[in-house]
């Protein structure tokens, strides 16, 4: 690998590692079949950190860098997307979200319990009409006294069920659109907060992901994210860069195992009276899929790197995000093919991680978003006409 790691981020890898595969991977199969949030090894992971990865040691972090968050995560990954995607957006959108944007009683308030793994985070912008275009979303919220009151739908929010905290974004000006948008905490139980419809998907399937519903949600005004009204698609787009990275990682982490179920298995089966991994056109399947990891092994570091230097990364998060989540799915569905059948059936791991990996080219921006955003800073946004 073109990174050269310390000593302490080889340490955070080598527990990732040790913890993923003894604790992590051997129900994740299991979690797959029945759909059970894998509430248990969350606890765990808050016990070791790796719940609060990048907050500060005074609200119960353990205060390291963005490249070992990276690192821990892709090995979360390796062994259980499901586990990896509620890390995900737990550290990277919504602990983050907070660090930046929350005020010193809000961070005071919930990130202990958010680093412990306590009260998981989850991140409400997507709406039934308001997918890639978040400044068309339709859900309210109107100042009534001492309270804002929110109206509306979203959809598709990962961990809303079983997210403790929820941060919110909706329109408190509708006449200038993303500029009227502002953000919310909302905590789980709150009057008028209605979990509604768990979605049925095609991978992912111990991560819950639900159809959030506000009637009438009566929340403090302290409970607005931010300093002021407005700033809510600020909020919004903050979160989403390192979002993608946390994409990026967990696009790695299972095209790693592919990979390597796909070596185990060529080992293992022999036709033709030799093992397959003797075949030429099999060996430089399994190079082409090693290059194309370490590929986006090095975009995501790269831009885990720069955010880390305190420089700007929208540009290098969004390609990280974007060769990443293809990338798994082309590995993916090589990694079948050496297989064969056996790579069609659930009796090999090769058919949960082509499910799981399906949905990353989608979610926190499709690939198309992420090529919208590359281009435009590099060529400017295109003329309105």
């Amino acid at each position: 690998m073109a990174f050269v790691l310390t000593e302490e981020q080889e340490m955070i890898q080598t527990m990732a590692h040790d913890f993923a595969r003894e604790v992590v991977m051997p129900q994740a199969a299991e979690r797959d079949r029945t759909h059970v949030f894998p509430r248990d090894i969350l606890n765990q992971m808050g016990e070791l950190g790796f719940m609060g990865m990048m907050a500060p040691e005074e609200y119960g972090g353990v205060g390291l860098d963005t490249v070992s968050y990276v690192l821990a995560l892709t090995e979360i990954a390796y062994a259980c997307a499901s586990t990896a995607v509620v890390m995900s957006v737990h550290n990277s959108i919504c602990v983050e979200t907070l660090l930046r944007f929350a005020s010193p009683e809000q961070k005071k308030t919930w990130l202990p319990r958010m680093c412990s793994g306590e009260c998981i985070g989850a991140f409400a912008l997507t709406e039934p009409h308001a997918g890639s275009d978040p400044a068309s979303q339709r859900t309210t919220a109107r100042l009534d006294g001492d309270e804002y009151v929110i109206n509306g739908t979203k959809q598709f929010i990962t961990t809303g069920k079983n997210a403790g905290l929820i941060i919110v974004t909706a329109l408190t000006n509708k006449t200038k659109r993303h500029r009227g948008i502002s953000a919310f905490l909302v905590p789980q139980g709150t009057p008028g907060l209605i979990v509604g419809k768990t979605e049925e998907k095609l991978g992912l399937k111990a991560s819950d992901t639900v159809q959030l519903i506000f009637e009438d949600c009566r929340i403090p005004k302290e409970n607005l994210l931010g300093k002021r009204v407005g700033e809510g698609f600020k909020v919004a787009m903050s979160g989403l860069d390192c979002g993608r990275i946390g994409i990026a990682a967990q696009s790695v982490g299972v095209a790693q195992a592919c990979m390597d179920e796909a070596i185990a298995y060529m080992h293992g089966r022999e036709q033709f009276g030799r093992s397959i991994s003797q075949f030429q056109g099999l060996r430089w399947k399994i190079a082409d899929m090693a290059t194309e990891i370490e590929a986006a092994r090095v975009l995501c570091l790269n831009a885990a790197s720069l955010k880390d230097q305190g420089r700007r990364y929208t540009k290098e998060a969004s390609m990280a995000k974007l060769f990443a989540s293809e990338m798994v799915n082309r590995v993916a569905g090589q990694a079948i093919q050496i297989h064969g059948g056996y790579g069609y059936c659930s009796e090999y791991p090769m058919e949960r991680h082509y499910r799981d990996a399906r949905v990353f080219t989608i979610y926190e921006g499709t690939s198309e978003i992420q090529r919208v955003v590359v281009s435009n800073i590099l060529l400017g946004p295109p003329e309105k006409r």
